[in-house]
């Protein structure tokens, strides 16, 4: 569900309301909930703009997450394709050779 409302705040900030009317299945006080906890895990920044408060996603801890844990296994693995794409095509060069 906080996934869900991280996704829904990255194109824009909404307000608590429009959060709320995002999740229809959920009631205000849980939405509310989650809202919270993603603040206090320093991903979400509430602004507040005379009575609404305004929910803005803070995706940098996003990309601290990615750039400490996910890019090196994506650098690993896209350095790992680029072997497999080089030695599949010195293969076709072979073929090619062999069949002329």
């Amino acid at each position: 569900m906080r996934r869900a409302i991280c996704d829904a705040l990255r194109p824009r900030p909404l307000t608590t309301k429009q959060v709320c009317g995002a999740f229809e299945d959920l009631d205000r006080t849980t939405v509310m909930m989650h809202l919270r906890v993603l603040e206090r895990a320093g991903l979400v920044v509430p602004v507040r703009k005379g009575r609404e408060r305004f929910n803005h996603l803070d995706a940098m801890p996003i990309q601290a997450i990615h750039d400490r844990w996910i890019g090196p296994h994506a650098a690993h693995a896209a350095r790992g394709l680029a072997r497999l794409k080089t030695e599949l095509e010195a293969a076709d060069d072979k073929q090619k050779l062999a069949a002329d």
